[in-house]
Order: structure tokens, then C-alpha cells, then sequence
């Protein structure tokens, strides 16, 4: 089992191990070793980028030390969404592209995201032979060996390393990745509508209002003024309520938000209804297989997806798969599969034939041209997706045992399956990014749904509850 990679990269309290200095320049001399060893007859070269958490500086200092320590060449797109620097990587060739950013996770946490200079996320055995490595390399280096860095407790805010510089910021690589999205629908347009994008203060801050200015209609930017903290607070893909309710306010078509990195879009639609990534997958679904474009008629999803979605798809002769929770998980089945549409109820939404990760930019793009050819509103083109009722509960663990050692836990998901056999859903399962255990329940009845998940819920918290 894989140690310090999660779902999506290494994620934790920014100072704090794994995220410590002194394990994150072992991640950058492991790194740079692994590549140099599959790229023999070439210099090993990195990109990277990150969001807009004050910790970030630090961090991408310590790391690209760490690389240049092992041979490496770094080059950096500065505050940056995550797909930029997967496409970034793909394009130029380079060895590996690397995010610092912990997504939807608060202003404390952050996290190293690592592509392969194909631009896709790392397989879980890469993974594995990283983790290996940076077990060597801390080993062997006296844990009392001067680094140049400081402790985090003795320079939280100011950048972290004493004597190694952050990489400076290569602009061109921005407009670079902007031109990639404008290029994606030639002639796109708002249609002189007005539109709401909620940058979430993170990374797409620095891209969207850019990007969002080249189409024809008013946009109406918030939550794009980032200092560091305020990183999805009360804002972004974490709450798009907020969102829908300035399409309201504001009698705005569409409302747009992104998590930290902007790797994935939520949407509010044209009465302010929030639209999550089901029904982005149902009306792009719809529009590929109009065109003849969905392979197989086939979509991946993952188990988190509503039953609901599963029901509409079926109405339209398309069958949907499930893949484990992580967008690396729901490619890896759509490469498997053949499918040409994938994604998560949480906003990532992969279109292999546009990029090779999830990407919330691109994702609005391509909702906006299904709207515009279509002559429907986003609501209309959803409006027959009838949801069963469904509860998500966090239940915040200190430590991650195996659900089927917890006895009393494992009774009750038994008793919530037996009844919920022929009308509903039972998923629990651990958080990959944070410290939680997540209770998803589906059912018809939304009596049984909220009796069982908060069953399950309080047995969790007694036996690993924080």
C-alpha cells in the first residue's frame, strides 16, 4: 500500500511531515532519480506550478532543491491551474510537470501533484517506486543535516528557504495555456450573456478572468482577489450555493465554479440551481452521442454518481460503468473501456480527446458550446434528471483501519444493504485526500437514506472518531 500518495498526490498540513522540508527535498531527489532512470538518454527536466496558498513558495523552493540536487532541470509556470501543467508538459516534452496545491483542501494544507511527461497522472506502481525511493534518500541523509531551510514554526507566512530561490516565472507559459483553451471551440461565444465565474480565490484567478474576457458577454468575476488564506473559504466548487445564488442576484444564464486548482467545475444554471458534474456528464453525454461521438455509447462514473444519472442514461440508450472514487481511477477505466466521457459528481469531467486530465476551464468551455448549439438553456438540457435522494456524511477519523475490522460498523452497512436492496445504495469509504471517512447513502426513501447513514456515521466516530 502506497504510504504518502493519496488519490491525488501527497497531501498534508503545509509543514508538517510528509510536507516537511526536509521530506519534500527527498521527494525532489527521488523524483528526479525515478525520471532519470526511464529517461537515460536525456536531461531530466520539470515544470511546475501552484495554486495560490501562501505556503507555496516555500514548498516549490525546497522541492526544486531537491531536483536541481539530483540533476534536474526546473522551469516554472508560477500560480497556475493544475491542468495547465499537465498540458504544459505534455506539449514541450518535459521529464515530468509537478503542482503544488492541495485542491479543495482549506489554506493549511497543501500537496504535490506529479504528471508524467505525457501529461497524465502517475500509476499507482510509479507511485509505489517514488515512495520507495524517498525512503532511501531519507535514510540515508542525517535527519539533523542543514538543508537551508527554517522551520515552518519559525517562518510560517514569509517564503521558506533561506538560501535556495523559488524558479522564476515563465509568463509565456499562461498565455500559452489560455490560447490552448481558446483554440479548443473556435469562434466560442457567451452570446451576450452574462455569466458568473467564482474563481474559488485559487489558481484560476490568475487564468479565468483572462480567458473568460476573449468571448462576448458579461462576466461577472468573485471570489478572484487570493491572499494566501482565503483559498475556498466560503466560496468555489466547495459551496457553488454561493454561486447559484449570484446567478440570481445578478439574473445572470450561467453561473461557473472551480476548487482551489481548477481541475474541476461545478456549474449553477439559468433559476440558480446548483448543476454538478451528473449532470454535466448527462447533457454532454447527450450532445457526443448526437454528433456520433460517444464511443460505445458508454460512459464512466464512479460510485459516488447518483442513481438517478444511471436512470436518464439508460432513457438515452447509454450505459454507464463505475470506476473507483479518483479521476486517475475514472481514466484508467475509460482507457480500459474505450469510453469517450468520463467523470465524478464532484466537477472533474475527463474528455480524453481534449486533455489528458480533468480540467474545469475546459469543462465550462465545452458546457457553454453545448448550450450554444443547442439552443436550450443549461436547465432545459438537464431538467429530466430526477435524483434519488442522497446524504453524504464526513465523519473525521485519526486513523484509517480497514471498515471490515470494525465490527459494529460492519453490521450496520449490512443491515443498510439488506434493506435498501432493490432501492438504493450503500458506499463508504475513506477519503483519499484528508483525514475523513465518507457515508454515502441512496435511497428511495429519504427516512431510510438519513436513519442509516447517521447509524453508520456515529459507529465510525466511536470506534476512529476524532
Amino acid at each position: 500500500m502506497r504510504k504518502l500518495f493519496g488519490t491525488d498526490g501527497i497531501r498534508a498540513v503545509a509543514g508538517e511531515a510528509p510536507l516537511d522540508p526536509r521530506t519534500i527535498h527527498a521527494i525532489g531527489i527521488a523524483l528526479a532519480t525515478k525520471l532519470a532512470e526511464t529517461s537515460a538518454s536525456k536531461p531530466v527536466t520539470v515544470i511546475m506550478g501552484m495554486d495560490t496558498r501562501e505556503s507555496g513558495p516555500w514548498i516549490a523552493a525546497a522541492l526544486a532543491a531537491g531536483l536541481r540536487h539530483a540533476g534536474a532541470t526546473v522551469e516554472s509556470a508560477g500560480v497556475i491551474t493544475t491542468p495547465a501543467i499537465a498540458f504544459l508538459a505534455r506539449k514541450h516534452g518535459f521529464s515530468a510537470g509537478i503542482v503544488i496545491s492541495a485542491s479543495h483542501n482549506p489554506w493549511q494544507d497543501n500537496g504535490i501533484k506529479i504528471f508524467g511527461g505525457d501529461g497524465y497522472k502517475l500509476p499507482d506502481a510509479v507511485e509505489l517506486g517514488i515512495e520507495a525511493e524517498i525512503e532511501r534518500v531519507l535514510a540515508s541523509t542525517p535527519s539533523s543535516s542543514d538543508l537551508s531551510f527554517r522551520s515552518a514554526a519559525e517562518e510560517s507566512a514569509s517564503p521558506f528557504p533561506t538560501t535556495e530561490p523559488v524558479p522564476e516565472t515563465n509568463d509565456s507559459y499562461r498565455a500559452e495555456y489560455i490560447r490552448f483553451l481558446l483554440d479548443a471551440v473556435p469562434n466560442i461565444s457567451l452570446d451576450n450573456r452574462t455569466v458568473v465565474i467564482d474563481c474559488a480565490n485559487g489558481a484560476a484567478s490568475s487564468v479565468a478572468p483572462q480567458f473568460f474576457a476573449e468571448l462576448q458577454g458579461t462576466v461577472e468575476v468573485t471570489h478572484a482577489s487570493p491572499d494566501g488564506r482565503n483559498i475556498n473559504l466560503n466560496c468555489g466548487a466547495l459551496h457553488p450555493e454561493i454561486v447559484a445564488a449570484e446567478v440570481k442576484v445578478r439574473h445572470a444564464s450561467m453561473g461557473f465554479t472551480f476548487d482551489g486548482d481548477a481541475d474541476r467545475a461545478l456549474f449553477a444554471d439559468e433559476h440558480g440551481n446548483v448543476v454538478n458534474g451528473d449532470a454535466v456528464m448527462l447533457a454532454c453525454a447527450r450532445d457526443l452521442q448526437s454528433r456520433g461521438e460517444l464511443a460505445g455509447d458508454l460512459v464512466v462514473a464512479t460510485t459516488m454518481s447518483n442513481m438517478g444519472l444511471e436512470a436518464a442514461f439508460k432513457r438515452s440508450g447509454i450505459r454507464m460503468l463505475r470506476a473507483p472514487v479518483g479521476d486517475k481511477y475514472v481514466l484508467e477505466e475509460m482507457r480500459n473501456s474505450g469510453a469517450s466521457l468520463g467523470g465524478e459528481q464532484s466537477g472533474h469531467i475527463l474528455f480524453p480527446a481534449r486533455a489528458t486530465t480533468g480540467d474545469g476551464l475546459l469543462t465550462a468551455l465545452l458546457v457553454l458550446d453545448v448550450v450554444h448549439r443547442s439552443g436550450k438553456t443549461l436547465g432545459q438540457l438537464i431538467a429530466d434528471l430526477k435524483n434519488f435522494p442522497q446524504v453524504i456524511l464526513n465523519v473525521k477519523v485519526r486513523e484509517k483501519k480497514p471498515l471490515d475490522t470494525l465490527p459494529a460498523v460492519v453490521a450496520l452497512i449490512a443491515a443498510a444493504e439488506e434493506e435498501l436492496r432493490d432501492s438504493g445504495r450503500v458506499v463508504i469509504r475513506y477519503s483519499g485526500t484528508e483525514s475523513l471517512a465518507r457515508v454515502m447513502i441512496e435511497a428511495e426513501s429519504e427516512e431510510a437514506m438519513r436513519r442509516h447513514a447517521e447509524a453508520i456515521a456515529n459507529a465510525i466516530r466511536q470506534e476512529i472518531g476524532i
